[in-house]
């Protein structure tokens, strides 16, 4: 699929759906992006694997993003601001396609809002080295191959819930980063 072709689904689907929101006052809002572009003829979305010296999910791969600050107008302004942070993507070069619904963390209490967005590719991304140990670049024919995912049940205390996991070049994608990727991989191929 070209990437034209791909923003152009992306933007219909994530439009066309009812996004679900999640209310609630004692969490943390937060917001990531889920940065897409293509390299070489194929789509690519960009994670960044946590340092140890962060203060919530230390070494996880993620999404760049993080917790709302009083300056930021939205949730948009809070991906856009913690990516250029996180990541060194400049604002203006983001084209953001939509919004996935809300998803809450489990151990830390957040309710994070993602937004998909459409990034340039060369890009000379400058990741934060207190924030970010490492960048890493997922084919999405990988996310897209069943053989690169798995379903688990997992218990915490009395609560036995399913997790998904994606597994890409010994690097394992887990938690709230691996519920919002299903969510778009599900309406991609939906």
């Amino acid at each position: 699929m070209t990437p034209s072709l791909l923003k152009r689904k992306i933007k219909e689907i994530l439009a066309r759906r009812e996004r679900r929101i999640i209310n609630d006052e004692n969490l943390i809002r937060a917001a990531v992006l889920i940065p897409i572009y293509e390299k070489a003829g194929e789509i690519y979305i960009l994670f960044t694997k946590r340092t140890e010296e962060v203060e919530h999910h230390k070494g996880q791969i993620s999404f760049p993003g993080g917790a709302r600050s009083k300056e930021d107008k939205s949730l948009l302004d809070t991906a856009l601001r913690e990516s250029f942070e996180e990541i060194g993507l400049r604002p203006e070069v983001v084209e953001v396609l939509g919004e996935l619904d809300d998803e809450r963390t489990f151990s830390t209490n957040f309710i994070i809002s993602p937004f998909v967005a459409f990034v340039p590719y060369p890009y000379q991304f400058k990741p934060n080295p207190e924030e970010v140990k490492e960048l890493i670049e997922v084919p999405l024919s990988a996310l897209l191959n069943q053989a690169n995912f798995r379903e688990e049940l997992l218990t915490e205390g009395d609560n036995t819930f399913l997790s998904y996991v994606y597994l890409y070049q010994n690097q394992v994608i887990w938690g709230a980063t691996a519920r919002i990727l299903k969510k778009l991989l599900d309406l991609l191929s939906g």
